[in-house]
């Protein structure tokens, strides 16, 4: 066996590994909350953020001779990337807006979303087949899927966006 491919080389490489995809996981949720404006939170993932990167940086430089660390570090960083996004999308922490685009069942699509509880403004516009209903609908990220099958399942066509949003003051939210 190698010099480099040593037990205790491996053991490092894997811890390297672990804590970059714990640091990455926190940095991408620690994003999360200071976008949503979270600021005790964002303190809180960014202290321990920052603990396990001096940790894992520190076994990196301390072993810098293993081509097998600094392997583990990169592939921490990107697996932890991508371990993030799938704890935020399991979160679902915020409000979102959807925009609804109907040609002809927009009043439909209204009077269902309604009837579940979310509210919902109805404008009249435009298209380029003519005339469409514009639906605007505010609700809890994690509301999302359940709003999308009930426009789905009203009319199957329309046409729908949806954006992060920071609620300021007013309106309806459902709880």
């Amino acid at each position: 066996m190698e010099q480099w491919l040593t037990p205790s080389t491996l053991l490092i490489a894997l811890s390297i590994f672990l804590l970059r995809v714990v640091d990455m996981s926190l940095d991408t949720i620690r994003v999360l909350f200071v976008v949503r404006g979270r600021k005790a939170l964002a303190w809180v993932l960014g202290f321990f953020q920052s603990a396990v990167f001096i940790i894992a940086i520190s076994n990196v430089l301390t072993n810098k001779q293993s081509i097998l660390t600094i392997f583990a570090y990169a592939a921490g960083f990107a697996t932890g990337n991508v371990v993030g996004m799938l704890i935020e999308e399991r979160l679902a922490v915020g409000h979102i807006h959807i925009s609804i685009v109907s040609p002809a069942r927009g009043a439909g699509i209204a009077e269902m979303l309604r009837e579940h509880g979310f509210a919902v403004t109805e404008i009249s516009a435009r298209g380029l087949g003519g005339t469409v209903t514009l639906l605007h609908v505010d609700v809890m990220r994690k509301q999302l899927e359940q709003v999308e099958k009930l426009v789905r399942d009203t009319d199957p066509e329309a046409f729908v966006t949806a954006e992060d949003v920071r609620p300021v003051r007013r309106g309806f939210w459902r709880a």
